[in-house]
C-alpha cells in the first residue's frame, strides 16, 4: 500500500502537465481530465484510509521513499512522504472538497474561453497541497508550501484582464512571501540545532535543545502560518483575494490553503510543547485575528468578503485551540474539517447566487433569491446554520470544543481567551445571519445596469448543485459522526497526543453559554436587518462600521509605514548610490581623464619633444645627485 502515496501527488500534478502544456486541442475535453484525475486521486486516498482503518492505532503510520534529493555529506534532504493519521486526514479533505470543487467548475467556468488552463491550475493546486501535507521533511514541506503560494496566485489573477484581479494575485504573493520568509528560517535553525530536516528526529530531539532555540524556530513557524492561513498581521491579502474565481475561494481560500499554517503548527506540536512562550504568541494571534475577522465581515456587502472574513475568523479559533497545546490539537484540527465542509458549502453557494445574478456580488441588490434558488438557499442555510454553531450541526460540536479548551487554560489566561472565543462565536452569529437575511430574505432590491439588463434570478444546473448538497451534508452530520464515542479524538490522539483540561466551568455551562451568545447574535442581526428594508446604498454607519468597511485600516497602516517607509529607504539608497558610490566612481575616471588628457600634451610625436624632456629628466636627476652629496 505504501507505494500508492505517490500517487496521490502523481494523478493530479499529470493533469496539471497535460492540461497545461497539451494546448487548445484539450480545450473541449479538459475539464473532464482535470476533474477525473483529481477523482482518482481521492479514490486512491480512500484506499489508503480503508488500509489505515484496518490496522491497530500504533501501526498506522506509513511512508514511502523515492530518491535522496541532495545526497552530500553532512546535508542529507531525500524526497520521501509519510502518511499518518493527521495527514490522512487532509489528504481525503483535500482531495474530496477538491473533487467536488472541479465538478462545480464544470458548470461555474462552462462559459470561459481559458477554462482548460483553470483546471491546470487546479490540479497544480491540489499536487502542491498534497506535496505539503504528505512530506516527511520539512524542506520537501517547503516545497510544497512554495508551490500552493504558486498555484494561489495563478488562480487568484485568473482573470488578469481585470486590473483588481492581478492587483490582488501580487498583493497575496507578496505578503505570502514574508511569511515563507518565517519558514526558510526556521528550517534553517533547525539544520544548525538538529542536523536534519526530517519531521522524527527533529521533533524527538526538542527534549534535548534549549528553550531560546525552540522559541525562536516556533516563532519564525508561526510566521508562516500567519501568511498562509491569513492571521494577524498577515491577514491583508485574503479579502483581495475573493477576485479570483468563486472556487477558487472555496478550495483555496477556506478549505485547504488557507488552513495549511494550522497543520503546521499541529505536524510541529512538539516544538511548541516545549516553547510555552510561542504557545502563548500563538494564542494570542488566534484570539486576535478571530475577532479582527469577524469584525471585518459585519460591515462588508460583497458576498464573499463578508465569508473572506469569516474564513480569518475561523482560522484564528484553529490557531487558538493549536495555540493551547494538548488540550486543544485534536480540536484544531476537528473544526478545520467541518470548517472545510461548511465554508466551501458556503462559498460555492455564493458562487451560485452569483451565477443567477450576472455576477452581482453586492448584498444590497439580492433580497428574497430564496424563492428563486430553493436548492442554493437551503444548502446555503445549512452551511450558516453550521457555522453559527446551531445545537447538532457539525460547528456546533467543534467551535464548542475549542470554547471549552480555551477556559481549560486555567486562570486569568484561561478567562480571556474563552471570553474572547464567546464573543466570537456572539459576532459570527451576527454577520452570518446578516449575510442569510440580506441575500434571501426580504424585498428583492435588483435593478438593472448600466446597459439596461436586469438580472433573472434562476437555480444553477446539477453539475454545480450537486457539490452544494454533498458539502451540506457533511456541514450537517460531520461534527456528530467525529465527536459520537470520541471518534476524531482517537483517530488523532496517537499523532498530536491530547490532555483533558479541566474548565472553572461545567461543559454544560460553555455549551449553554455558547448557545446563548448564538441567539443573542441572531437576533441582534434579526433586529437590524430582518424587521426593516436594506437600504441598496449603504448608510455611512458607526466609526466601527467604517473602519470594519476598510478593514480595520489595516491596508492604510501598511501603506503608510511599509509602503511610504520602504518608498523613503528607496530613495535615501539611491541618493547614496548616486551620490557616494556613482559619485567617486565617476570622480575617479574624471580625474583619470583629466590626467590623462595631460599626459597626452607630452606624448606628441615629435621627437625634439622627447629629447628635451630626456634631457630635462636627466638634469634634474644629476642635480639630485650632486645635492645629496653636498649633504
Amino acid at each position: 500500500m505504501e507505494n500508492l502515496i505517490a500517487l496521490l501527488i502523481a494523478a493530479p500534478l499529470l493533469g496539471a502537465a497535460v492540461l497545461l502544456c497539451g494546448g487548445r486541442r484539450l480545450d473541449a475535453v479538459g475539464h473532464w481530465i482535470g476533474t477525473a484525475l483529481a477523482a482518482a486521486s481521492f479514490v486512491i486516498g480512500v484506499v489508503l484510509f480503508a488500509d489505515m482503518l484496518g490496522k491497530e492505532a500504533e501501526h498506522r503510520e506509513m511512508g514511502q521513499f523515492l530518491f535522496s534529493w541532495i545526497p552530500v555529506e553532512g546535508f542529507q534532504a531525500d524526497v520521501a512522504f509519510q502518511l499518518d493519521q493527521l495527514s490522512m486526514t487532509f489528504v481525503l479533505l483535500i482531495t474530496g472538497v477538491g473533487s467536488l470543487i472541479h465538478v462545480y467548475s464544470i458548470g461555474y467556468m462552462e462559459h470561459d474561453e481559458r477554462r482548460r488552463r483553470f483546471f491546470g491550475y487546479l490540479n497544480l493546486f491540489l499536487a502542491a497541497m498534497l506535496l505539503l501535507v504528505l512530506a516527511d521533511n520539512y524542506l520537501l514541506l517547503y516545497v510544497g508550501w512554495e508551490g500552493v503560494g504558486l498555484a494561489s496566485y495563478l488562480l487568484i489573477g485568473f482573470w488578469q484582464h481585470k486590473p483588481s484581479a492581478a492587483t490582488a494575485a501580487k498583493k497575496a504573493f507578496l505578503v505570502n512571501r514574508v511569511g515563507d520568509v518565517g519558514l526558510s528560517i526556521a528550517i534553517m535553525l533547525m539544520f544548525t540545532t538538529f542536523g536534519t530536516f526530517a519531521f522524527g528526529p527533529v521533533l524527538a530531539a526538542t527534549g534535548e535543545t534549549s528553550e531560546g532555540r525552540l522559541t525562536a524556530i516556533a516563532l519564525m513557524l508561526l510566521l508562516a502560518a500567519c501568511g498562509k492561513s491569513a492571521q494577524v498581521p498577515l491577514q491583508s491579502w485574503l479579502g483581495d483575494a475573493m477576485e479570483g474565481p468563486t472556487p477558487v475561494s472555496a478550495l483555496i481560500h477556506a478549505a485547504t490553503m488557507v488552513t495549511a499554517g494550522v497543520y503546521l503548527i499541529v505536524r510541529s506540536a512538539d516544538i511548541f510543547n516545549a516553547a510555552p512562550d510561542a504557545q502563548l504568541v500563538t494564542t494570542v494571534v488566534g484570539a486576535v485575528t478571530l475577532l479582527f475577522g469577524a469584525i471585518v465581515g459585519c460591515a462588508k456587502d460583497d458576498i464573499k468578503k463578508a465569508l473572506a472574513g469569516s474564513t480569518m475568523s475561523q482560522i484564528g479559533y484553529m490557531v487558538l485551540a493549536a495555540g493551547l497545546g494538548p488540550i486543544g490539537y485534536v480540536f484544531a484540527i476537528m473544526h478545520l474539517v467541518t470548517h472545510g465542509f461548511f465554508k466551501a458549502g458556503l462559498f460555492l453557494g455564493a458562487g451560485s447566487v452569483m451565477h443567477g445574478m450576472n455576477d452581482e456580488v453586492d448584498m444590497r441588490k439580492y433580497g428574497g433569491l430564496r424563492k428563486y434558488m430553493p436548492v442554493t438557499f437551503v444548502t446555503f442555510g445549512l452551511g450558516y446554520l453550521a457555522i453559527i454553531g446551531f445545537p447538532g450541526l457539525s460547528g456546533f460540536f467543534s467551535k464548542d470544543k475549542i470554547i471549552e479548551a480555551a477556559f481549560a487554560k486555567g486562570g486569568t489566561e484561561g478567562w480571556i481567551l474563552g471570553g474572547v472565543a464567546l464573543l466570537g462565536a456572539a459576532i459570527t452569529a451576527f454577520y452570518m445571519t446578516r449575510v442569510m437575511l440580506m441575500t434571501f430574505f426580504g424585498e428583492k432590491r435588483w435593478q438593472p445596469d448600466e446597459h439596461g439588463h436586469e438580472p433573472h434570478p434562476h437555480e444553477s444546473p446539477k453539475v454545480m448543485t450537486i457539490p452544494m448538497i454533498v458539502l451540506a451534508v457533511g456541514s450537517v452530520f460531520g461534527g456528530a459522526y467525529f465527536s459520537i464515542g470520541d471518534r476524531f479524538l482517537h483517530w488523532l490522539e496517537p499523532v498530536t497526543g491530547h490532555q483533558h483540561g479541566h474548565p472553572p466551568i461545567g461543559a454544560a455551562a460553555v455549551t449553554t453559554a455558547t448557545v446563548a451568545v448564538m441567539v443573542i447574535g441572531v437576533g441582534l442581526a434579526w433586529l437590524q436587518y430582518g424587521r426593516r428594508p436594506v437600504p441598496v446604498v449603504a448608510p455611512r454607519g458607526s466609526l466601527l462600521t467604517r473602519a470594519a468597511r476598510r478593514d480595520l485600516y489595516q491596508d492604510d497602516f501598511n501603506h503608510v509605514v511599509l509602503v511610504r517607509g520602504g518608498e523613503h529607504l528607496t530613495r535615501s539608497l539611491v541618493y547614496v548610490d548616486h551620490t557616494l558610490v556613482d559619485g567617486v566612481v565617476n570622480g575617479t575616471a574624471a580625474s583619470m581623464g583629466g590626467l590623462s588628457g595631460r599626459l597626452r600634451r607630452i606624448q606628441n610625436g615629435y621627437a625634439r619633444s622627447y629629447a628635451v624632456s630626456m634631457f630635462g629628466g636627466a638634469a634634474i636627476l644629476i642635480a639630485a645627485t650632486l645635492l645629496m652629496r653636498a649633504v
